[in-house]
């Protein structure tokens, strides 16, 4: 029996189940859209559940793939100053960054959570889904953003840079 795997490879296979999550949601979107289409021009009946599946799709997309399938090197970065600057500045700067991000996003927690809860008095137009249901992929995002810069604090508070779980360098290479 082989022992347990290591943390890479734990890690690049839960990153491709996110990528397969996110390309089902996507495929999703697509075929609500040929739905769309087809019922709209072909059978000059429009229907209006497509609409309410695309937007609840993207939403869920756009955020399930910021919290679990964009790697560092994704991220749009202005990195002009933390490059200019030596490495023990740019792990400080680091530090600061991702001390805010932990903080301001656990303490915008309990105030999501709230408005969230409130939204289950709320249901989409067409398909009756909840908004609770529909919105609680942010609360997810939410906590995965703090969990990814707690990680990163943690090497930080090290003095070391964090490498990345799949393989790709933390500091952009411009």
């Amino acid at each position: 029996m082989a022992g347990p795997l290591p943390l890479r490879t734990l890690a690049r296979r839960a990153h491709h189940f996110a990528e397969a999550v996110a390309a089902l949601v996507l495929a999703v979107i697509f075929v609500g859209f040929l739905i769309q289409i087809v019922f709209r021009y072909a059978f000059n009946f429009p229907v209006g559940w497509t609409s309410d599946l695309a937007v609840a799709a993207w939403l869920w997309l756009v955020l399930w793939g910021a919290a679990f399938v964009l790697k560092d090197d994704d991220e749009i970065r202005l990195d002009l100053l933390s490059n200019a600057v030596g490495r023990r500045a740019r792990i400080g700067m680091g530090i600061v960054g991702a001390l805010a991000i932990v903080v301001l996003f656990a303490m915008s927690l309990p105030a999501a959570y709230d408005y969230i809860s409130f939204m289950k008095v709320e249901r989409s137009s067409y398909l009756k889904v909840r908004f609770d249901w529909m919105y609680s992929i942010y609360l997810v995002f939410s906590v995965a953003v703090i969990a990814r810069y707690l990680w990163k604090l943690a090497f930080l508070l090290r003095g070391r840079e964090p490498p990345s779980l799949y393989g790709t360098q933390y500091r952009s290479s411009s």
